[in-house]
């Protein structure tokens, strides 16, 4: 990804463009993505910016980096259990944090670039490590709204930020969950989780047409498996197993970790392996069901596509949450156990279960959130 791509304006006009940095982390795609539905949808509003997306990880030193981009990766893909206990351990409501102090001092050099190079209004985060930095920054010579932007439906301790004037989350839920444990009522806005405009213009969209178009059958059930973009999910080839052996013919979509695109069958299962494709939003909504993770991003889109969720062995923590919101809200079955995914995709496809839970689903999405975000960021910039 380029950490230093600037936007130029595309709308003209007398207004000065609003200068935006926003700040992405490389931790799974979501928090990259977030961001440019946010850029997206100021630039619909036909607002003119000027803006650079940096990415807080590249602000580290080689060992800082190792140590928390590195360290995650590690323990997803081989200690899961030792990022659950990291998880549940450091959220806490004790007044002092390490991790939440060296957060205002790591990676400083980057962070007091860019903010000098690009002199900005706003600063736009989707990951939380970042806020602490752009605020010990601007305590001594910068002003500009420190704003954040929440990607899963719980919020861990370590995105309560107090050095935020802006904290844009995903539900209702989420807000009264962050007030509870003392986060200031004045930032707290429920925008949504910010999705590409491209979901939106699927919305009732034609799956069969749909699966026509990208070679796919229309007398099978489609079920995109859900992987994230780090390569790390360890039950993924279990997973496939239950898809293959069902009773009945389906198609699965591979869209992230296939060294090369093809179509092989797996039992009953026609799998294909697109790799890296830019189809994504189609894909999804010629689909029945998505099963595997629950990225806060991934269940954003499926839920504003109406498409149900079946998940199995979530990242410990945020994944978990966001299970238990979909399941709770009726929008997805939660495959706690592998002895219960193969039933629960079989009761998911039944077609009255299936509109059930895709009424649900859509009922729980929100999907202009990406202009709630803009028009809130353009409210406290008084730009509207």
């Amino acid at each position: 990804m380029d950490t230093k791509r600037a936007l130029v304006p595309v709308h003209s006009g007398e207004r000065p463009p609003v200068q935006v940095l926003f700040v992405t982390a490389s931790i799974g795609s979501g928090h990259h993505q977030v961001q440019l539905a946010v850029q997206e949808a100021l630039l619909a509003r036909g607002v003119p910016i000027q803006s650079r997306e940096s990415d807080a990880t590249e602000y580290l030193t080689p060992a800082d980096r190792w140590w928390t981009v590195g360290l995650y990766a590690f323990e997803l893909r081989y200690a899961p259990w030792l990022y659950a206990w990291f998880y549940r351990t450091t959220d806490h409501d004790r007044p002092f944090s390490i991790i939440g102090t060296c957060c205002r001092w790591v990676g400083l050099g980057g962070m007091r670039r860019d903010l000098a190079q690009v002199q900005p209004e706003v600063v736009v985060h989707s990951y939380w490590s970042s806020v602490p930095l752009a605020h010990t920054v601007r305590r001594r010579k910068q002003t500009f709204l420190n704003a954040l932007i929440v990607t899963d439906y719980r919020a861990h301790r370590h995105w309560i930020r107090p050095e935020a004037e802006l904290i844009m989350v995903a539900s209702q839920e989420t807000a009264n969950q962050m007030l509870e444990r003392g986060a200031d009522p004045d930032t707290l806005v429920v925008t949504g989780i910010p999705i590409a405009r491209r979901y939106r213009d699927l919305l009732g969209a034609d799956r069969a047409a749909l699966r026509r178009k990208h070679g796919l059958r229309t007398d099978q059930p489609l079920i995109l498996l859900s992987t994230g973009g780090t390569g790390s999910y360890l039950a993924q080839t279990r997973v496939l197993h239950e898809l293959g052996n069902l009773g009945r013919p389906v198609q699965v979509l591979m869209l992230a970790g296939a060294a090369e695109p093809g179509v092989e069958q797996l039992g009953g299962a026609t799998v294909y392996r697109f790799g890296f494709t830019t189809a994504f939003p189609e894909l999804m909504a010629a689909a029945d069901l998505v099963v595997g993770k629950a990225g806060g991003l991934t269940v954003a889109e499926s839920s504003a596509l109406g498409v149900p969720m079946i998940v199995h062995a979530p990242i410990p923590g945020q994944e978990e949450y966001n299970a238990s919101y979909l399941e709770r809200g009726g929008a997805a079955l939660w495959a706690r156990e592998l002895r219960e995914l193969r039933p629960a995709i079989l009761r998911a496809l039944d077609p009255g279960a299936h509109a059930r839970l895709s009424a649900n689903a859509r009922a729980l999405s929100v999907p202009d959130a990406a202009d709630r975000v803009a028009g809130e960021i353009l409210r406290r910039l008084q730009r509207v």
